[in-house]
């Protein structure tokens, strides 16, 4: 055993772990965080970071051949799919390195393995013990992929980003965010892609007009998207696969990617011999003050599944260091947490969709348009934007911001912070716009739709 022991171990670096773990340290606290992969987590290696590098791949081709109609005469291009990933590595690897600085700049102690709880002020990595006054759970997630036969041959969005070969023909399964954007992104690279979705519409739980205008504008860039299937099988078929679905059709395909959803990784931890509570999913249940049912056992991120979001763990993390090591006087609020799909157009929304608006108030006007943006009206795209703006009807408070376009993230990063500020409708047509941007719709719209 350690013979000093620490005052936080963290088990687990991605974003919340590695957050809770430097602020700590920079408050003083004897911290140790150990992580069995790479420094950064999903977001890092094998989520947000990656796949925004790879967005932004995707999107060249089309601008190669917009640019006719702003008088460019394009060469001819050509895809490197290896150039790509080594690319992507060396600036993975680079943040890897800063993320172990950070640490270790801060004084954190990093141990290289795979942790376990051997008791609430006790953790084994690889088989050696470490004492503790506090442990923090920030293990993240895993993808979870449906037992049907064959299904082991699909892959996770995990291993996307370092595909041996280039998929000419991908079939996507799932509706979720992770799914949307891996079709759009191949898609965009130039890949055939399929996606299937069990349900009627894609993007469960987010606002029905940004959910049917982006299935429109996707199938526009090229996406094929089947409804109501899902696999029922899949099986080699010399160096392809064939996929037969819930309605009988077969597909074939390079690859099959599976994102159908992720759960917490919390097996293999020692956490319910020490008898700490999970839910239904194995999340880990924690109060307001990221406490699991075992005092001196904390949780952060993902693992607790309650928005599945970087920036939120990283927000997670920050009020749990200030209860242990600060005022406590520090809070989280999950109820305007703006959020981005990086699709092809991208998806940016904070607040309620219009169903939760009309549940929660009394009377909600609707204020939406949808336009062709400057840009397409000389690239010959027919690529188009939707805005939505919900208002309470009593209190003119906007309540709900969506939109569908190009940038669409960093367009709705700015309003969400008006929106967090309790702005109302009237603050919003009293602003003057950036003219000409698409953004500057937002603070246009003067008549609510019936």
């Amino acid at each position: 055993m350690s013979s000093t022991p620490f005052d936080l171990f963290v088990i687990g670096a991605g974003s919340g772990g590695v957050r809770a773990a430097r602020m700590a340290a920079q408050r003083g606290a004897r911290v140790a965080v150990a992580e069995s992969g790479a420094l950064g987590g999903t977001c890092v290696n094998l989520g947000c970071i990656p796949k925004k590098l790879y967005s932004h791949a995707a999107h060249f081709a089309d601008a190669f051949e917009q640019s006719r109609g702003f008088g460019w005469t394009p060469g001819e291009a050509r895809f490197d799919w290896s150039l790509l990933k080594a690319n992507r590595a060396r600036e993975i690897a680079r943040l890897n390195g800063v993320y172990e600085k950070l640490l270790r700049d801060a004084g954190v102690t990093i141990l290289h393995g795979r942790a376990r709880l051997g008791s609430p002020r006790t953790v084994l990595v690889d088989g050696v013990e470490h004492a503790t006054q506090r442990v923090l759970v920030a293990t993240g997630g895993h993808s979870v992929v449906p037992e049907y036969p064959g299904g082991e041959l699909a892959v996770t969005s995990d291993a996307m980003f370092d595909l041996p070969q280039f998929p000419r023909d991908l079939v996507v399964v799932g509706g979720g965010y992770i799914a949307c954007e891996f079709a759009s992104i191949f898609r965009g690279l130039g890949a055939r892609v399929t996606q299937l979705v069990r349900g009627d519409q894609i993007l469960r739980g987010f606002d029905e007009d940004v959910r049917g205008f982006l299935a429109r504008q996707m199938a526009q860039h090229g996406v094929e998207l089947r409804t109501g299937v899902r696999p029922a099988s899949i099986e080699r078929a010399g160096d392809a696969l064939k996929l037969t679905l819930s309605d009988g059709s077969t597909l074939a395909a390079d690859t099959v990617l599976q994102a159908t959803g992720r759960r917490p990784n919390t097996a293999g931890l020692g956490l319910q011999a020490l008898g700490v509570r999970l839910d239904e999913r194995g999340a880990i249940v924690v109060d307001e003050a990221f406490e699991s049912s075992v005092p001196g056992v904390h949780a952060v991120g993902d693992v607790i599944d309650r928005l599945q979001l970087t920036p939120v763990a990283l927000a997670e993390a920050m009020v749990l260091v200030d209860r242990l090591f600060g005022s406590g006087a520090r809070r989280i609020d999950y109820e305007l947490v703006p959020t981005a799909v990086f699709t092809h157009p991208n998806v940016a929304t904070v607040g309620l969709t219009e169903a939760q608006a009309r549940v929660r108030y009394a009377a909600v006007k609707v204020f939406r348009t949808e336009f062709k943006p400057l840009k397409h009206t000389l690239s010959g795209s027919p690529e188009r934007v939707l805005m939505k703006l919900l208002v309470d009807a009593a209190t003119d408070r906007v309540v709900g911001l969506h939109m569908v376009g190009d940038e669409a993230g960093e367009v709705v990063q700015g309003f969400a912070v008006a929106l967090k500020a309790g702005a109302t409708k009237a603050q919003f047509d009293a602003t003057i716009g950036i003219h000409p941007s698409a953004a500057e719709e937002f603070v246009t719209l003067r008549e609510p739709v019936a």
